[in-house]
């Protein structure tokens, strides 16, 4: 296989046996089944892991049910924990290149696109290491106290058990520990079911876990399909929480089988963000910004900005712009560090994305740059902007999951901030201006969880994410995230004096 020259440490990963990690063991799939993992910029087959199904679901979260009635993680000193997950940072630092090569090979994307992400992972569990020891409840005695009752009130906050959690393919490693930092700085035991399409950096993680010293049992990944694997470990019993990232189909689906078992569900959706320019943009941060908005990681981003607006006496000029951006990124494989576009992630997606292009000229679009598929080895698109778009039109309304961008010109601020809420999303939304009174005004009138103002898509662990409308329940990262995997108990103890 032609893997473009990674080091030997991810070639040796990528061609070995690729099992189940559950208990701080490996095991083979109940049924002895493998599935193939293929290279997205060749599409030639590198691995072939083990297919985790129901027997082998229960088998993961039995081990994680077993180190938390144990008490094995959670039941540790705060101080130990967050030692533990420290050496966890440090060692995904050390092995940082090792691990975006594996992306690379896995997901396709650029090895710099996979690099951020890797160091997002460092950053992300050093902040939950340290917010261990901080973690608490609160004394609500003198709200109670009266002259005929006396009582010691108090809340603590606990972990929620076993969690389930369910990983994309876009990013895989940023978004698995997206989840695990927090649910592990709660006390929680893990499941993880990586996806079927990328699950090789989550099983060399798993590695780095038991070198950090995090017990048996705690955390356990499962490779396998969303109708079996993930389904099993949705319907699961003894699960107590899941946390889902993918499409709001799924997401619907997922809710619809947690309500049997009223399981907490955290989920991050899809998303059809909008991105506005007004006329005093600054078209030397405008055009690159709005650019990568979308084109970053090949579109394949949850809250990319793919619908563009912009005020008309700007819209030709930042439209030409950003098409003549678009124009200069290179398309290739992801470790040729002068590619910006990698392709998509597999077969099936580059053909769903070339429907929604020939379905844009179908009705009645502009091309402007791009729009069709690259005839080569690979699962590649060319990046695409159209213009002349209405807002019923699919490319509009839909989530196409690839580097396309709709660019519509629309008259002021009321009819800039109408268009953009026009979308049962609510990830993601850009604003470019130079007014600052103007960014506040706009921003506050979004339904969007995340507006980024003169650059697009910073993500950080201090900053909670999550949707609006259908693009998601609840929020991960602060403060926020380490509350969905905790449960609040209220003490009231009865006094005498």
């Amino acid at each position: 296989m032609a893997l473009h020259d990674p080091n030997e440490t991810v070639l040796a990963h990528v061609r070995g046996q690729h099992r189940l990690f559950i208990d701080n063991e490996w095991h083979d799939a109940a049924s002895g089944k493998t599935f193939e993992v293929r290279n997205p910029a060749t599409g030639e087959v590198v691995a072939h892991v083990a297919e985790g199904e129901a027997q082998d679901i229960d088998r993961a979260v039995q081990a994680a049910r077993r180190a938390f009635d144990e008490r094995r993680w959670h039941g540790l000193p705060p101080e130990k924990r967050a030692n533990i997950m420290w050496k966890l940072a440090e060692l995904f630092e050390r092995d940082a290149r090792t691990i975006a090569e594996i992306e690379v090979i896995d997901n396709g994307m650029p090895i710099a696109f996979a690099e951020w992400m890797v160091g997002s992972v460092v950053q992300g569990l050093k902040y939950y290491a340290g917010m261990i020891t901080k973690l608490g409840g609160r004394n609500a005695s003198p709200a109670i106290a009266s002259d005929t009752l006396k009582m010691h009130a108090y809340t603590s906050v606990e972990p929620v058990g076993v969690v389930g959690t369910i990983i994309p393919w876009n990013g895989p490693i940023g978004v698995m520990m997206i989840k695990l930092s927090p649910a592990l700085a709660a006390g929680c035991s893990v499941v993880v079911k990586p996806a079927e399409l990328t699950p090789l950096s989550a099983l060399y993680a798993a590695n780095l876990m038991v070198e950090a010293g995090i017990p048996a049992g705690v955390v356990n990944i499962v490779p396998g399909f969303g109708a079996t694997a993930g389904q099993a470990l949705v319907d699961h019993p003894e699960v107590d929480k899941i946390s889902f990232t993918g499409s709001t189909a799924t997401g619907k689906k997922i809710v619809q089988s947690a309500a049997e078992t009223l399981k907490r569900v955290t989920l991050e959706l899809g998303g059809k963000s909008p991105v506005i320019v007004f006329d005093d943009a600054d078209p030397e941060v405008t055009i690159p910004g709005a650019a990568m908005g979308i084109f970053a990681n090949t579109g394949q981003v949850c809250f990319a900005g793919s619908r563009l607006f912009v005020q008309k006496k700007s819209y030709d000029k930042v439209v030409a712009g950003i098409s003549d951006f678009a124009k200069g990124l290179r398309i290739g494989h992801g470790f040729d560090p002068a590619n910006a576009i990698g392709p998509l992630i597999s077969e099936g997606q580059r053909d769903k994305v070339s429907r929604y292009l020939e379905t844009g000229v179908q009705e009645g679009a502009e091309v402007v740059t791009g729009g069709s598929a690259v005839d080569s080895q690979g699962y590649y698109i060319e990046p695409t902007v159209f213009a002349n778009v209405n807002a019923d039109m699919r490319i509009v309304r839909e989530e196409i999951f690839g580097p396309v961008l709709v660019a519509t010109p629309v008259d002021d601020i009321d009819d800039l901030v109408r268009a953009a809420n026009d979308t049962r999303y609510g990830l993601g939304a850009g604003i470019y201006t130079t007014d600052v009174n103007k960014a506040h005004l706009t921003a506050a009138r979004l339904q969007a969880g995340n507006v980024w103002i003169n650059g697009y898509g910073m993500m950080h662990p201090a900053m909670p994410f999550g949707g609006y409308k259908e693009s998601g329940w609840g929020r991960e990262n602060a403060e926020d995230g380490i509350r969905a995997y905790q449960e609040t108990k209220s003490v009231f103890v009865y006094l005498k004096g």
